[in-house]
């Protein structure tokens, strides 16, 4: 029997998988109405209300302080999208930390108002406070959904032979984000042209993989989708494969990585495949559905890229890379996180010099 090392020191980011997937397996209530329930890759939950389905999901946004409105509520939508379900009501838990402003309470309203407005979903409660538990605003999203038992797409539907594919590129969060967190580290190293590109990420194309989502499920085609998110496309991959009891092969060549996103990761040397990903949209089909997904996703104006396959559970994960074969990255910490943690203080000896 494996020991447990109860004394583990946690590093920042996501629980490893093996303890998530033990504490839940001790925790969870059995309910004949919870279709689906927490696990290792899944990121929604879903109840049976009669002749229809609620989806439920909730996160948070830990890393952003800028436009965090917008980055809350597509993260959240995201997750709901990936099991067939359309993005409908928003709670928000928002913790303020001690001396905020009037005015900068009431800026997060407008600007979550206004992302909801855009989005079509409604905010109907939460909690609001002001707190000495956090350094600097923190919101926490729960976002509801509907769909129906047949339109219901379950985590684990993925099966070996079948193709992964993505759509958009990887790393449009965590690109953005650093270009919008660390604007004094970055400029002098990519220039302030390629940094104000890269902050605009956020807008176009933006996170949200709700149309994309759409577009896949209407072919009846995908077996399973997934939105990564912290530890990256690498973290997703896993996530999917894992929800279906297999392993995956990724091809790192045919991963879209846009310029902004390349100037970034290499100034600071961070890796795109373990940057946060929101932004882009993981799926799985059998081989012969490729040909009617991508002509579907190009209908819609989304470019649609074969990355990988989904393999047993015996062969692992792997990544190709230059003709060969290795194991796939894991990220404990995720790359944005770490250079965040990396530069923050420069960052703000800098700040701390304007006059602003």
């Amino acid at each position: 029997m494996t020991r447990i090392d109860t004394t583990q020191r946690l590093g920042i980011g996501k629980l490893p998988a093996a303890l998530l997937a033990r504490l839940l397996a001790s925790s969870v209530a059995n309910d004949a109405n919870v279709l689906i329930g927490p696990g290792v890759g899944r990121d929604a939950a879903a109840i049976a209300l009669g002749d229809r389905v609620l989806v439920a999901k909730t996160d948070p946004i830990t890393f952003a302080t800028h436009d965090a409105a917008a980055y809350l509520i597509d993260v959240n939508a995201n997750d709901l999208a990936c099991l067939g379900a359309e993005p409908r009501w928003l709670l928000v838990t928002t913790l303020f930390p001690e001396g905020v402003s009037t005015d900068d309470v009431e800026a997060h309203f407008r600007a979550i108002a206004a992302v909801c407005d855009e989005r079509g979903i409604a905010l109907v409660g939460g909690h609001t406070e002001i707190t000495t538990a956090v350094r600097r605003t923190v919101l926490v999203g729960q976002m509801l959904g509907e769909s129906t038992p047949e339109r219901l797409l379950r985590p684990g539907g993925a099966r070996p032979g079948d193709r992964l594919l993505l759509a958009g590129a990887v790393a449009i969060e965590g690109t953005a984000l650093l270009a919008r967190e660390l604007p004094a580290v970055l400029a002098p190293l990519i220039g302030s042209e390629m940094l104000r590109e890269a902050a605009g990420l956020i807008e176009h194309p933006g996170l949200s993989v709700v149309p994309a989502a759409r577009a896949l499920l209407a072919t009846g085609d995908v077996v399973a989708l997934h939105d990564p998110t912290e530890g990256g496309l690498s973290t997703g991959v896993r996530e999917l494969a894992t929800a279906a009891g297999c392993g995956a092969r990724l091809v790192r060549a045919n991963v879209a990585v846009l310029p902004q996103t390349r100037a970034i990761a290499g100034a600071l040397e961070l890796d795109p495949l373990g940057m946060l990903a929101s932004g882009a949209l993981l799926a799985a089909a059998p081989p012969a559905a490729v040909s009617r997904l991508r002509a579907a996703a190009s209908t819609a104006g989304i470019t649609l890229t074969e990355i990988g396959e989904v393999r047993p559970a015996a062969e692992g994960f792997v990544l190709m890379e230059d003709g060969v074969e290795a194991p796939l990255p894991e990220w404990p910490t995720d790359e944005v996180g770490r250079a965040l943690a990396e530069h923050a203080a420069s960052e703000r000896e800098f700040l701390g010099t304007c006059d602003r």
